[in-house]
This record gives structure tokens, C-alpha cells and sequence, in this order.
């Protein structure tokens, strides 16, 4: 573990290096915590997603009470950091993060998995620079199969208000049609700059008929998949454009530790070899007088 880069709910998080793969990585290190909180980090750790545009853990460890996962370090903040720094995003810029999004959670979906917890916060950043963003899913600490029951058993609903559709702030059973409502939600806080709460009707815009299918109320009546809402993202044919930089918001680590023979401080343990040798001659002389 180099230095803290971050803290939620769970705990904090690490900028570590990982001695098996000779890289950075993240570490999110578990705070005080209950069984809930347990079983919410066991349940993250379990996902394994490989794609572009999610973030998922890439191994854990345990000792004693201490109990840390790890997962690809992305440097360059969240959608989040944009919205607060930038306000409303243009709309080919947002085209490109919505687009994005809905094929990171294709590929959690396919895995058989609802995310439950879509929203900008948990919405990372590659850092880009000025180039083309690169976004990536992450925070699975609410993921949950897809109709999975066994997770609704507790009261109350699961996941962020403003951003759950009406079933899932009901109690309804996991299902991906929830994460495409908070896509929906995302993708009209991108264009207008307002959280959920603040949220008037859907204006004019060239994503109005995307977020129109999307921010149904009736699950039956949303589009039906992530595949679906790219396909009609694709045909409104809305063409690229810039947007703010993602900037590089950890920049060098402090630290590194040794992975290697060559990064070794040979000059300093050399010095070292020589005290010890000088104080083991001096105890030897020293014997030889007493005597």
C-alpha cells in the first residue's frame, strides 16, 4: 500500500503495487464492519467482469479483522468530478459516455448480474487527457443475480435514491431493466446538470427518444436490454464531440515499493555491512584486552 486516494462507505482506498503483476493497482480496504457490510464486500469480490468499461476486483486478501480488495487503479476521477467541475456536458460528449456505459453493463448482464447502483459517482474515468473519454463501471457492493430473491428480503430499498426505478425502490427483485432507469437518469443529468431530485420533464434533445424508453415508469413498457438501448443510441447517428479533459487527478505515487534486485539501495546496506563489521572487530579487541 502506497498512498490513500479515496474513502466511501466501505472504507478507504489504496493506491498499492501488486509484486505478482509488477503494477499499480487500487486497494479498497475495508472499514469498522458489521455482517451487512461483510456480506456486501463478499458479494463485491465474488464478480468477475472482464470489459473494457467495467471495473471489477481482481483478487482479495484477509487477516484478522483487516480485509482488502484489489482492482485496476483509474486515475482520473468519475463522471461525478465532471458534472461538479463542468455542469452540463455537450451532447455529443455525453453520447460517447452513455454509449460506454451501456456496454460495460451489457457485459454485466450478460454475466448474469443487475448492478443496483448506477450513477456518477460510481461512473471512473480513465485519464484521457483531451482525448476520447473512457468510461468504466464500477462499485459492486450491491450487485445481486438477476431475479435473485434471496436480496430482498431485508426492508427497504437498495441503491441510491433518484437514481432506483420506481420497482426497485419498491422492493422488486433484481433485474436489468433497473439499471437501464438509472441510465436514463445519468444520461438526463449529463445533458441538463441536475441531480435527480432537481429534474423537470425530458427536453427538447437529440437523446429525448432514448431517454424517453428508458425513464419509463412500467418495467414492462423500458426498453428491454442494454443491447437494445445501443441500438437505438446508434440509429439517433449523433456525432462525437469534445468535451472537458480528464485530467490525471492522482498524479506520481510518493512511494514505490522494491520489486526488484536493481531498485535495491546497495550503497546504503554496504554501509551497513561496514558498521556491523567495524562494531564486531571493536567487541573482538575488546575480548582479547579482557582477557
Amino acid at each position: 500500500m502506497i498512498d490513500q486516494v479515496g474513502a466511501g462507505g466501505m472504507g478507504s482506498v489504496w493506491r498499492a503495487y501488486d509484486e505478482r503483476t509488477d503494477r499499480l493497482v487500487a486497494v479498497k480496504v475495508l472499514g469498522q464492519h458489521s455482517a451487512a457490510l461483510l456480506a456486501r464486500f463478499v458479494r463485491e469480490q465474488a464478480v468477475r467482469v472482464r470489459h473494457p468499461h467495467v471495473v471489477a476486483p481482481i483478487g482479495w486478501a484477509a487477516e484478522d479483522d483487516l480485509v482488502v480488495l484489489a482492482m485496476d487503479l483509474v486515475t482520473g476521477g468519475s463522471v461525478a468530478d465532471l458534472l461538479r467541475e463542468h455542469g452540463p456536458l455537450p451532447t455529443g460528449y455525453v453520447a460517447v459516455l452513455v454509449e460506454q456505459l451501456l456496454l460495460g453493463l451489457a457485459a454485466v448482464h450478460g454475466a448474469g448480474l443487475v448492478h443496483r447502483d448506477v450513477k456518477p459517482a460510481n461512473l471512473l474515468l480513465e485519464a484521457t487527457g483531451t482525448g476520447v473519454p473512457h468510461l468504466r463501471l464500477a462499485d459492486f457492493g450491491v450487485a445481486a443475480p438477476i431475479a435473485d430473491r434471496r436480496f430482498t428480503t431485508v426492508p427497504g430499498a437498495i441503491g441510491t435514491d433518484g437514481y432506483m426505478a420506481p420497482e426497485q425502490a419498491r422492493g422488486a427483485a433484481p433485474d436489468p431493466a433497473q439499471d437501464l432507469y438509472a441510465v436514463g437518469r445519468v444520461a438526463l443529468q449529463l445533458i441538463s446538470g441536475e441531480s435527480p431530485s432537481r429534474q423537470g420533464p425530458i427536453p427538447s434533445h437529440p437523446l429525448r427518444p432514448l431517454l424517453e424508453r428508458l425513464l419509463v415508469p412500467d418495467p414492462q413498457q423500458r426498453l428491454a436490454s442494454a443491447d437494445a438501448a445501443l441500438s437505438l443510441l446508434r440509429r439517433l447517428a449523433i456525432a462525437p464531440a469534445p468535451g472537458p479533459p480528464v485530467p490525471d487527478r492522482l498524479g506520481e505515487p510518493e512511494v514505490r515499493r522494491t520489486s526488484s534486485l536493481a531498485d535495491v539501495d546497495w550503497a546504503g546496506w554496504g554501509a551497513v555491512v561496514v558498521l556491523v563489521s567495524v562494531i564486531v572487530a571493536s567487541l573482538g579487541i575488546l575480548l582479547a584486552v579482557l582477557r
